[in-house]
């Protein structure tokens, strides 16, 4: 298990390894275009280029993109589906240039079209992004907070999902989050919280799924259903929990990026550092 956090690719994007240096990462994760619109700046052979060789010169061999936040599938509105297709197609092409191995996406809201509906846009939507595709960035889909009508905050809906895509030939992840997974009332407090989770989650969708996870604590209680990142140990969720996390088998392989307010996140790491070497007495 390797920590890391989402840093700023500021001036350019062979900047990110270097800010994720400066903060004691293991891995990192970035934006490739602004997340809230705009045309992306061109991957240029001389940005791939600096990017590799930044990475290489700080010592990273893994590196993740988060795409915009403006995307949703499950919209009501064609234009908007059809444009987040078109940017999450284009992020795995940016991705796959840049040797980036994860892309994550939130799904979007289905509160004009309702849930059933809202699953089987994503589910077109996601089939139609990887068609054809064949670059080295895998598709992830992350566990949303459940706030309204987001699709994906129950582990039986993502599943539904996930089998439906693989139907259509197409294999995809999941980005587990620690805070949205707790606001969608899954609780990681407890050893026997914890290992609850993680059984009703490899029951549903499998934990060979699993590829990475955001580590955020809660500013919210469990179930509270809105997305609010807190500082590791300073929310709901608690020192305690993030060091059963940190240490459970069942995640030894899975790499954590925090996504805390970028004041507190040197600390952040430390404390997962500190925590990873507390095995359970």
């Amino acid at each position: 298990m390797k920590f890391g956090a989402h840093v700023s690719a500021s001036g350019g994007l062979w900047n990110a390894p270097e800010a994720a240096a400066a903060l004691g990462c293991e891995c990192f994760q970035f934006f490739t275009r602004s997340p809230q619109g705009g045309t992306p700046a061109p991957i240029t052979a001389e940005t791939i280029s600096r990017f590799k060789d930044a990475c290489a010169r700080f010592g990273f061999s893994e590196w993740y993109v988060h795409a915009p936040y403006f995307i949703n599938l499950a919209s009501a509105e064609e234009r908007i589906r059809v444009g987040s297709i078109r940017v999450l197609r284009e992020e795995l092409a940016r991705a796959t240039k840049l040797g980036v191995k994860y892309l994550m996406t939130h799904l979007g809201s289905a509160k004009d079209v309702g849930k059933e509906a809202g699953v089987a846009l994503v589910v077109s939507g996601i089939t139609k992004i990887l068609e054809g595709y064949n670059g080295s960035c895998q598709f992830l889909i992350e566990v949303s907070a459940g706030a309204g009508a987001v699709i994906g905050d129950r582990f039986e809906e993502i599943a539904e999902i996930v089998t439906a895509v693989e139907a259509n030939g197409h294999a995809i992840g999941i980005c587990f989050d620690t805070q949205h997974a707790f606001a969608s009332g899954y609780d990681l407090r407890t050893p026997e919280a914890l290992d609850e989770t993680l059984a009703a989650f490899d029951r549903t969708v499998g934990l060979r799924r699993l590829k990475m996870s955001h580590c955020n604590d809660s500013k919210v209680e469990l179930g509270a259903r809105k997305d609010r990142h807190e500082h590791i140990g300073a929310g709901a969720i608690g020192l305690e929990g993030f060091r059963l996390l940190v240490n459970h088998p069942k995640l030894a392989d899975v790499n954590l990026i925090i996504e805390t307010p970028f004041e507190g996140q040197l600390k952040d790491l430390e404390n997962l550092k500190a925590l990873r070497s507390l095995k359970k007495s």
